[in-house]
C-alpha cells in the first residue's frame, strides 16, 4: 500500500488529475450546449438544406483526429491557445457528429402529436424542445455525457499535440512521466494507472443503466 502515496507524490499527480476533470467536465457541458439543439433541428423542423446539412455533419465522423490534427493544430497556433486547455475544451461547443446523430436518432423516436399538442396550447419551438423534448431525451443525453466524458478522460494523442507545457498536461500524458528511456517505474505506474481508471469506472457504474437504454433506444429506432 506505500506504493500509493508514493506514486501520486513521483509525479504532480493532483495538478493533472484538476486538468483532466477540467477538459472532461468542461468537454461534457460543451457537448450538452451544443449537440441537443443540432439534433433536435434535424431530427423534428423543416427547412431548407436540412439533409445535405444533416449528410456534411456526418461525414465529419468519418474523418480520423489523425487527418484533422495539422489544420487544427495551424488554426489553434494563430489563435495563441497552444499550450493551453482551449484546444481540448472549445471543439466540444461547435459539435459532435456522432452524438448529434445519437441525439437525432432519439428524437425521431418521440410521437410528433406531443409537438402538436403543444403547439396548439401555444408553445413556441423554443418552449417544446427545452420543456418537452430535453426531459424525454435525458437517457441519450447521459449516453452521449458518458461518450464524451470517456473519450476525453482517456485521450492522449490530442494533449500530446497541443499542450507543451507540463503544467497543462492531463493524466494520460502525466503517466509517461513513469517510464524513461533506461528505466520504468513499474509499480507507480501501475498504481497510478489504477487511480486514473477509477473515475471513469465510478461515472459508468453510476449511470449505466441510462447508457444502456439511451444506448438502445438512440441506435436501434428512427
Amino acid at each position: 500500500w506505500a506504493n500509493f502515496p508514493a506514486a501520486l507524490r513521483y509525479i504532480p499527480f493532483f495538478t493533472y488529475l484538476r486538468n483532466t476533470l477540467e477538459v472532461s467536465l468542461l468537454s461534457v457541458a460543451g457537448t450538452l450546449v451544443s449537440c441537443p439543439p443540432a439534433a433536435y433541428a434535424f431530427a423534428r423542423l423543416q427547412w431548407p438544406g436540412r439533409n445535405a446539412f444533416f449528410l456534411a455533419s456526418l461525414a465529419t465522423v468519418m474523418l480520423p483526429f489523425q487527418v484533422q490534427m495539422i489544420p487544427l493544430y495551424v488554426v489553434f497556433r494563430d489563435l495563441g491557445w497552444i499550450g493551453t486547455l482551449l484546444p481540448l475544451i472549445v471543439p466540444a461547443f461547435v459539435g459532435n457528429g456522432l452524438y448529434i446523430f445519437l441525439l437525432r436518432q432519439f428524437f425521431l423516436t418521440i410521437p410528433k402529436e406531443l409537438d402538436e399538442a403543444a403547439a396548439i396550447d401555444g408553445a413556441g419551438e423554443l418552449a417544446i424542445f427545452f420543456r418537452i423534448m430535453l426531459p424525454l431525451v435525458r437517457p441519450a443525453l447521459v449516453t452521449v455525457s458518458i461518450f464524451t466524458f470517456m473519450a476525453n478522460w482517456t485521450d492522449f494523442l490530442a494533449p500530446l499535440v497541443f499542450l507543451n507545457r507540463e503544467s497543462t498536461y492531463t493524466l494520460a500524458l502525466g503517466l509517461q512521466f513513469y517510464q524513461s528511456q533506461h528505466f520504468t517505474a513499474w509499480s507507480y505506474l501501475m498504481v497510478a494507472s489504477l487511480v486514473f481508471t477509477i473515475p471513469a469506472l465510478i461515472v459508468f457504474l453510476l449511470l449505466q443503466r441510462y447508457f444502456v437504454q439511451g444506448f438502445a433506444l438512440s441506435g436501434l429506432k428512427g
